[in-house]
């Protein structure tokens, strides 16, 4: 039996090929090879022109293009017709009209057949350019909802590039296939396509398990997959690998397809036995050659008359080739030729079967996707288009055609008549009168001429039949055959075809065919054809198969109609991004998630080696926190409802003390009960009867948790017992837990109490406003009264101070203070002696002085009580003094007031020794801790600088520095100040500002240049058009990145740095902030790193939902339209493809590197630092993979890379060079506060400068882990020097290296290794006049150098610029860098020209007690006056207590060094220091004066 097929199933395969062209060379051996093998892409056919019919040839135009703008824009509405309502009008009709020449459906999709052999132009045009077909409102089939926003895309075809620039040069269509009837729908337009068909065995199409079937396609070929438009469904199966891309467009075209090929292996075998030694490239060829000249003969003297309704006489003889006529297909052609196929086609198509049994015929409607997979599949459906008879050729196409053809991009469905009159109005097809007008045939005058005219269509054009286009008017005038006009058009390209050919099988000058072979091809028929590639027997198929006439075997049952199939699947939309969302959003914050996984796993790291360095610093320094031996009472504290409860334990002491504890056993608080009768605890009686408060009066509350009542208990009955031991009774109360733990005066509570109290005891001494203190008057009763009746124990008295409780100073002032004796101070106790302080004139402070330490109350102060008062004062500076200086200092001050012979003063001796001394006095304020700021502001600042008076005449050598400006200035505006700011703000960064800007502008340039290229002036991909945003800013961002990422490792060439200081290029680029640019290089990249994936994160999403056609304009090597349409999912751009699986992996080290290179994590793990930094080398070769994928662009980051790599590459082989040198130590010593001292040999011609610095790595600690530190030995020596602090782990581990145990233990000092040195900003210092070092911790490290060299170069009288330096160092203590001192006395003996002044602050007093640090001011300045040089260093220099006042400072040089336009300042230390001189710069800078230029490093 037979069943009928439905088109509206029919399978799809791509339209645009990309293939290589043929090259006319063949392997294997060619011995029976005599004649010239035609190519497979059609070149040179012509040998005059060589690309005619060549595969890649544009359309012929037989009259000039009809666009809207003459060059290439449609012709749209207005001004032509809807296509869509045309096709309703002009096309719509009934079904099942036969043909009036009994036409076979075999007749029309061989028409179909030999239309795909020589033209193509189905494939999209790059970039993607739409003339979409607007569907009608209410449309039945494509918009039955009536929401008139029904939009069926339609793609433009290629054109050549080099067309559509001018009317003179107008757009041309490529036809991607040959435009020659020779076999590339069988053999493929390329060499390539060929040899891929090829099984290269006996000469034959490859084929697949059935040798009659060709072999299924893997995907190597580009063959056309749409998708099954019934079920969405798409993929390889039942596509076959043929020579034409759409051979499996429908199944009709298949069988078609696979009769040539079976044609071919036909031809193959039997020239195989004739010519048992020919070679497989023999039997290919000659069975090619046989194939293509009877497939030639077929269409033109057989198909073509059938088709046309024409005789054969009718053909005009072939008359041999011409070689100037152009035989490429002209756009007319394709009109006429599609359309004519098109309105013949039914809308089924039955499949015959035969048997012992006869023939039956069933109708099949099923709506499965098609295809033949087997032998009999094929031959059945042959058979069934070879007896079935065609649709009626006139201007109805069948609705199959019309309303279910496989729609494109997203849509399921399409209108073919519609797509085929925006195709007609793409090629820009002339009107129909035109082309009539051509071929002498007589234009039509008005709508009566047509055959099947219609109101609509006539106004639809508005009655003008000027207007009417070729493709309807001839679809209009078709009545039983192809109308005069398309017939014309059709005979005139045939025998253009033939009459052009050079291989045409008729011309016996090419050599292909004898004369009796031609004859024997000319009687060859598709009948023929069928008979041998298929079972049946000649008499089971008429002689004509393209014509079926009444005797003819196996008559169709009934013509077709569309009623008698099923209905076809409506239209669907595909959403190519359904159920990726969820997907795409966890990527996204994935990608954000990036720098919190590296910060935490940085977090990890640094907690792990804050620990490990914890545990080394106990080793080195052993806990002295002394802990209590003996068990204890177990129990939580509570102390609030915000802080957790710590475990304690309660030691019930014999001496009237309970002590607590925590779970190490160290003592936390000590409860005394010396001064209480009765001792009051509140039990719970409730949430179990675990809480117990333990009150202690004028102090905060002990708040205890139990386990349960019975430990409670327990310790209830202990605590019993050890108060009626020590004579004190025990009061017992019980409440609710939440109102015991709400009554509680908790340690917070307590604080809050001592605010309110000295909130107001200020208040009442200093001139403070209710508003500002607060008045008790407003405040609740019980809080006043709280506060009012605090009274301070000596804890909080010293706490308050800033203290310690034992202090010998706390004891004294406690004491006076303490009245009553009770051992707390009260409201009016506190009040009476603050008043002495804060307002007391300084006989009064004196005096209170005096009391203090009159210890035995005589009235007299004895030499050990003065001593006993000057070794309170030291405390604070850790006992900086020793014994024999303070007995010098006592010594010196009584002989100096005449008291040399008196063991012990009175207070009028007392005072006349300090006589000199009221100012100081007058200053001296008591230091209270947490004094809100508004009362801070009503106290006098004490200045601790160098006053403008001098002493008793006698001159110190340092010059004096004056705090206060000789003469009044006239201050100018603030506006003024600002600018004059500005102005030297940019004389001072001139060099960095220039740099920054230039930087930036090209930064800025390239990131604009490949913007505007991908925006306006990229090649015509379409990408712009497709993500406008997106690749803007993906490409001008990857532009950026590589340029900085390529120019940051300029900043890393340490050696060429340190070389081009000393040029003239100095002056002009500042080399000294080459690691600050690095990181605002670094910092930079990173935001342009997030705007490159934020771009590529917009390109992915509208990737992901962009058709294969679209795709594959923008991507041509990743992507090809095999009409399946369905782009990647998002995933696959992220991690299937080398740009996104690279770009993520470049997210992860750029996350990575960025956390742990910043400031905390640096200082905390420096090792991981520089282990991850290393990753750089990794990102590098990243990147360079990542772009050269060349998904978007050829790859340019070399362009930028390969000079900063080569410099880099050389410093780095100069470093290497350098660095497996290895440094014997000379000596190594341990300094106090931490520091290491090593010396060690200096290399041959190792040259460097003061200031320098260099890197070093320890061969004990790991060859690969190298520091920076600046050298403090001095060009002139012969060894170099390093001060080392343990900072670190590192450094910790390198001082433990080199500790006389290590060293004792190894037998020898460990070597070192060195790279450097290398320039930076101090060794500017000798390019002023007058410079100002300011160091502070191991930060004066590099100026021990710079003053050993000054100093040398003193004395050798070394011509210099500096004439004056002025070094301040502040320190904690001055034990704190002993070894500078020793450096500075070394200064101060060779200086014999006064060039170093040098001033000495020690911080540790600055805040502690005034009253103090007054006293130690005073004995400094005697022993300086007496003695000329310092209490506390031994040096010459002048010793200050508190922090500089560098702005005070700095203006006194002003006036000290009047004729100097410029000051150098050089600032190393902690950041807090040096922002605080770069401020007292910028300050002064304002000023029209001396001009200070700063330079600084922070550690």
């Amino acid at each position: 039996g037979d069943f009928g097929l439905s088109f509206c199933h029919s399978c799809a395969v791509p339209s645009h090929l990309n293939v290589a062209l043929g090259l006319g060379v063949f392997t294997g051996a060619q011995e029976n090879i005599h004649w010239e093998v035609q190519r497979y892409d059609g070149w040179y056919n012509n040998l005059l022109y060589h690309s005619h019919g060549a595969a890649g040839s544009p359309l012929l135009r037989l009259l000039p293009a009809n666009y809207a703008d003459g060059v290439y824009q449609v012709l749209q509405e207005p001004h032509v017709p809807n296509a869509r309502k045309l096709s309703n009008v002009a096309a719509q009709g009934p079904s099942g009209k036969p043909s009036s020449g009994n036409r076979t459906v075999m007749s029309v999709f061989f028409g179909f057949h030999v239309l795909s052999e020589i033209l193509a132009v189905e494939k999209p045009g790059c970039p993607a350019e739409f003339i979409n077909i607007y569907i009608p409102a209410g449309d039945s089939m494509f918009d039955p909802a009536n929401t008139g926003a029904v939009v069926l895309p339609f793609q433009r075809s290629k054109w050549a590039v080099e067309t559509g620039r001018s009317p003179n040069n107008p757009r041309k269509q490529i036809n991607v296939v040959t435009g020659w009837l020779d076999g590339s729908a069988i053999y493929g337009p390329s060499h390539s396509w060929s040899d891929a068909l090829r099984s290269f065995s006996h000469g034959k199409l490859a084929s697949g398990s059935d040798p009659k079937l060709p072999k299924q396609s893997d995907g190597g070929q580009f063959m056309w997959k749409a998708l099954d438009p019934s079920t969405g469904q798409g993929g390889s199966e039942g596509i076959y690998d043929f020579g034409n891309a759409r051979g499996n467009e429908n199944l009709f075209l298949q069988a078609k397809s696979i009769a040539w090929f079976r044609y071919h292996n036909h031809w193959a075998s039997k020239l195989a036995q004739q010519n048992p030694n020919w070679s497989d490239e023999d039997l290919f060829q000659h069975a090619r050659k046989r194939v293509i000249a009877t497939y030639q003969n077929i269409v033109l003297y057989e198909w073509l008359p059938v088709f046309l309704q024409k005789n054969i006489t009718m053909i005009p003889q072939y008359s041999g080739y011409k070689q100037h006529v152009d035989p490429s297909i002209s756009t007319e052609f394709l009109a006429a030729m599609g359309h004519s196929l098109a309105t013949m086609v039914p809308p089924g198509v039955y499949r015959s079967r035969w048997g012992s049994s006869g023939a039956r015929w069933l109708r099949q409607s099923s709506r499965r996707k098609p295809s033949l997979q087997t032998v009999k599949d094929v031959d059945e459906l042959l058979l069934g288009m070879s007896s079935q008879i065609a649709e009626l050729e006139d201007n109805v196409v069948v609705q199959d055609l019309r309303d279910y053809w496989y729609g494109p991009l997203k849509y399921s469905r399409t209108d073919y008549v519609a797509s085929y009159i925006q195709r007609g109005r793409d090629l820009g097809l002339p009107t129909y009168n035109k082309a009539r007008e051509l071929f002498d045939l007589t234009p039509a005058q008005n709508w009566s001429f047509f055959n099947h005219s219609d109101a609509q269509v006539t106004d639809l054009y508005g009655k003008d039949i000027s207007k009417l286009e070729l493709l309807p008017g001839g679809m209009l005038e078709s009545n039983g055959k192809p109308g005069d006009l398309f017939s014309t058009i059709i005979l005139n390209q045939f025998l253009r075809l033939r009459d052009g050919d050079r291989f045409w099988f008729e011309n016996t000058k090419n050599g292909l065919f004898t004369k009796e072979e031609i004859s024997e091809i000319r009687k060859t028929t598709f009948h023929d054809v069928l008979v041998n590639v298929t079972d049946v027997t000649s008499a089971d198929l008429q002689m004509q198969v393209f014509t079926w006439n009444a005797g003819d075997p196996c008559p169709q049952p009934e013509q077709l109609k569309v009623d008698l199939l099923a209905n076809c699947t409506p239209m669907t939309v595909l959403d190519y991004f359904e159920g990726s969302g969820a997907g795409f959003g966890l990527i996204l914050v994935a990608l954000c998630c990036f720098p919190l996984v590296s910060l935490f796993i940085a977090w990890i790291v640094a907690t792990f080696r804050k620990r490990d360095f914890k545990k080394l610093q106990k080793k080195q320094n052993p806990s002295m926190r002394r802990e209590v031996s003996g068990e204890g009472v177990p129990a939580l504290e509570w102390q609030g409802p915000k802080t957790d409860s710590n475990l304690i334990y309660l030691q019930l002491q014999p001496d009237k003390i309970i002590k607590v504890l925590d779970s190490r056993r160290a003592v936390l608080r000590s409860i005394s009960l010396k001064n209480q009768q009765q001792v009051d605890i509140v039990l719970s009686i409730n949430k179990g009867n675990k809480a117990l408060l333990l009150k202690i009066p004028k102090e905060y509350d002990l708040v205890l948790l139990f386990n349960g009542e019975a430990d409670r208990s327990d310790f209830v009955r202990k605590l019993t017992n050890y108060l009626e031991t020590n004579g004190l009774s025990l009061s017992m109360s019980d409440m609710t837990e939440r109102t015991l733990l709400k009554r509680a005066v908790t340690k917070e509570r307590r604080k809050q109490i001592l605010e309110t109290f000295f909130r107001h005891l200020f208040a009442q001494v200093l001139d403070i406003e209710k508003s500002d203190a607060g008045d008790l008057n407003f405040e609740t009763s019980l809080k006043a009264k709280e506060s009012l009746n605090c009274e301070l124990s000596r804890a909080e008295f010293a706490e308050s101070l800033g203290l310690k409780p034992q202090s010998m100073f706390v004891e004294s002032m406690f004491s006076l203070a303490d009245k009553d004796g009770n051992g707390y101070l009260s409201f009016r106790e506190f009040l009476d002696i603050l008043v002495v302080f804060m307002k007391g004139s300084p006989e009064e402070k004196l005096k209170l002085m005096f009391t203090m330490y009159d210890i035995d109350g005589n009235g007299f102060l004895s030499k050990e009580e003065f001593l006993m008062m000057l070794r309170s004062f030291i405390e604070i500076s850790n006992n900086c003094l020793s014994g024999n200086q303070m007995e010098e200092v006592i010594e010196s001050m009584f002989q100096a007031s005449g008291f040399q012979d008196k063991e012990e003063l009175t207070w009028e001796d007392f005072h006349y020794m300090l006589r000199d001394h009221d100012r100081e006095l007058r200053f001296t304020q008591l230091c209270v801790k947490g004094v809100p700021e508004v009362f801070k502001q009503n106290m006098s600042n004490r200045v601790s600088f160098i006053n403008k008076s001098k002493t008793n005449g006698t001159t110190l050598r340092q010059p004096y520095l004056y705090t206060e400006a000789q003469r009044t200035r006239y201050q100018r505006s603030k506006v003024y100040q600002k600018i004059q700011q500005f102005k030297r703000f940019v004389e001072n960064y001139r060099r960095h500002i220039a740099c920054v800007v230039l930087f930036s502008a090209i930064t800025a340039g390239v990131f604009a240049e490949r913007a505007y290229y991908y925006a306006f002036a990229s090649p015509a991909t379409g990408i712009a058009e497709t993500t406008f945003v997106g690749i803007v800013i993906s490409r001008g961002a990857a532009a950026s990145i590589s340029f900085m990422y390529s120019y940051i490792l300029l900043t890393m060439c340490r050696n060429l740095i340190t070389f081009l200081r000393e040029t003239f290029l100095n002056r002009y680029i500042p080399f000294d902030a080459a690691v600050d640019f690095h990181r605002w290089v670094a910092m930079g990249a990173v935001i342009f790193s997030i705007l490159h994936t934020g771009g590529h994160v917009v390109n992915v999403y509208i990737f992901s939902v962009s058709p294969l056609s679209i795709l594959s304009c923008l991507f041509s090597n990743a992507f090809m339209d095999d009409g399946s349409q369905v782009p990647q999912k998002y995933y696959w751009w992220f991690f299937e493809t080398v740009p996104g699986m690279t770009g993520v992996l470049l997210l992860v080290i750029l996350a990575v590197m960025y956390v742990f290179a910043s400031h905390h994590f640096r200082r905390i793990s420096f090792r991981g630092f520089w282990i991850t930094h290393h990753l750089y080398v990794l990102l590098y070769i990243m990147v360079i993979v990542h772009g050269s994928y060349g998904l978007v662009q050829q790859p340019r980051f070399h362009i930028y890379f390969i000079i900063p790599a080569l410099i880099y590459g050389c410093d780095k082989l100069i470093s290497l060079s350098r660095k497996k040198v290895e440094m014997s130590v000379l000596k190594a010593e341990l300094l106090p506060s931490g520091v290491t001292y090593l010396k060690f040999q200096r290399p041959q011609d190792f040259e460097y400068k003061s200031g320098q610095w260099v890197r070093i790595a320890c061969l004990s600690l790991g060859t690969n882990e190298y520091h920076p530190f600046t050298l403090t030995s001095a060009p002139h020596e012969d060894a170099l020097s390093l001060h080392i602090r343990a900072a670190g782990p590192w450094t910790t581990r390198l001082r433990e290296l080199y500790s006389p145990d290590s060293v004792a233990e190894i037998g020898r000092y460990p070597k070192l290794y060195l790279d450097g040195p290398f320039g930076e900003g101090h060794q500017e210092w000798n390019k002023f006049e007058v410079s100002v070092l300011v160091g502070g911790g191991i930060g004066v490290t590099p100026f021990a150098s710079i003053l050993k060299d000054l100093v040398f170069k003193s004395s050798v009288n070394s011509k210099i610029l500096c004439k004056k330096i002025y070094f301040i160092w502040v320190t904690r203590t001055q034990r704190q860098f002993e070894w500078l001192a020793d450096i500075i006395r070394e200064v101060e003996e060779n200086d014999r020209h006064d060039l170093v002044s040098v001033h000495i602050y020690i911080t540790q007093l600055a805040e502690k007690f005034d009253l103090r640090t007054t006293m130690l001011y005073i004995c400094e300045r005697h022993f300086q006056k007496v003695l000329n040089r310092s209490l506390f260093t031994g040096l010459r220099s002048i010793t200050h207590f508190g922090r500089p006042p560098f702005v005070p400072f700095f203006k006194s040089l002003q006036e000290v060094h009047p004729e100097v336009w410029k000051i150098g300042v050089f600032s190393c230390g902690p950041p807090g220091m040096t922002k605080n001189v770069e401020q007292a710069c910028q300050h002064l800078n304002k000023q029209d004066q001396t001009y200070f230029v700063h330079h600084y490093e922070n550690f």
